[in-house]
């Protein structure tokens, strides 16, 4: 689920030798690359060539530095945060290319994101980067559409002020990969979260986008392409989907399957935002038991990458980390290959209905026991 706070910004890049922060060599591109340390398996994941069951957090806001960047949420006591964490533990979020503009200059300035891997890898913590997002929160504000995934990831880029240049989203995988690859803190990488080739109208509320007929071929194709872009700059560490996983434009019904065949993908995606009874949250033939059956046809795990109860004004505290808990007890029991909360925030609305969890919530807790139970 895309970061409920959308900050609109208008991405301007710089495409030139010596930029702040550039210390590594982003020229490199044959692939090579530090041993993974993840690997996806039919069977489920591994860490460091033991079974691993991946538990932890959504935490989308890490690379806010409001001295740097614009942002995305409020900022994060890195330290604090990862120090927090079991060993072990998993975090997904946000490694945006908008995280990488300095807003006072317009040009690359890595130091915030750089601070990311650095904080992971004091505490010896593990990371999954995600390199953009379906809906544009935390970035530019647009929705991806089809033709992103046709050939705009490739050719196109964010609005550009006057005479500066900027990166396409290919040269930001290249960028990125080529740049933290090596981080030991760095289990896979994230294409794009939340992808969905629909066509935008009058709106781009999902209610009112048109959803095309070739959305999987589509998908398909981008798959293909960019998991061989980001391959040709780290050929060892597995690719996510990203994918809701229910019956969204382009995987409904057979489209999961049609879409996770690409050689792109190692491990399949589920988010999942069930209601307070716990229901299955998608239609049949989209639910997650057909998502589990679906992947295992594949021979390819799939991962519970959001979990996400509202909390807050509408429930206890208390009561949601009992039912996240169960959550991740039937998720596992089912088949999935792990599960990710959604999501932690250093700022909790605790007077409002939302999936924030903060500091002290008792989910840490749920984690920290998961952790532990399921290590190794």
């Amino acid at each position: 689920m895309a970061a409920r706070t959308t900050v609109l910004i208008v991405t301007v890049f710089a495409l030139l030798a010596g930029l702040s922060g550039c210390g590594s060599d982003s020229s490199r591109q044959d692939g090579d690359s530090a041993p993974a340390r993840v690997r996806a398996t039919p069977d489920g994941l591994t860490l460091d060539g033991k079974p691993w069951w991946p538990v932890g957090f959504n935490a989308y806001q890490l690379g806010t530095d409001w001295s740097v960047n614009v942002g995305c949420g409020a900022e994060v006591d890195l330290d604090d945060y990862f120090a927090a964490l079991p060993p072990g533990a998993l975090t997904r979020f946000n490694l945006y290319s908008s995280f990488a503009l300095d807003k006072h200059t317009g040009l690359l300035n890595f130091e915030p994101l750089d601070r990311v891997f650095e904080a992971a890898g004091r505490h010896e913590q593990l990371v999954l980067p995600v390199l953009a997002g379906g809906s544009g929160d935390c970035e530019d504000g647009r929705f991806k559409e089809r033709d992103f995934y046709v050939d705009g990831w490739r050719s196109k880029a964010t609005p550009v002020a006057p005479s500066r240049d900027h990166l396409t989203y290919a040269k930001w995988i290249e960028t990125a990969v080529s740049r933290w690859r090596d981080e030991p803190s760095v289990v896979g990488w994230e294409l794009v979260g939340e992808p969905e080739p629909g066509i935008c109208g009058k709106s781009c509320d999902w209610q009112r986008r048109v959803c095309p007929a070739d959305a999987p071929a589509v998908l398909r194709s981008f798959f293909d392409r960019a998991g061989a872009h980001l391959r040709s700059f780290d050929d060892s560490r597995p690719i996510f989907s990203g994918l809701v996983g229910g019956d969204q434009c382009g995987i409904a019904g057979d489209g999961y399957l049609e879409v996770g065949r690409s050689d792109g993908i190692d491990v399949l995606d589920f988010h999942d935002y069930s209601s307070t009874t716990d229901p299955d949250p998608e239609p049949q033939g989209s639910d997650l038991s057909a998502r589990i059956d679906q992947a295992r046809r594949l021979g390819k795990p799939l991962v519970v990458n959001e979990i996400g109860v509202e909390a807050g004004s509408c429930l206890s505290l208390e009561t949601r980390a009992r039912r996240v808990d169960a959550a991740m007890s039937r998720r596992r029991e089912a088949g999935a290959a792990g599960a990710l909360l959604w999501s932690f925030v250093p700022d909790p609305r605790t007077s409002e209905c939302t999936y924030d969890i903060g500091p002290h919530d008792p989910a840490w807790d749920v984690v920290r026991a998961r952790v532990s139970r399921f290590e190794g």
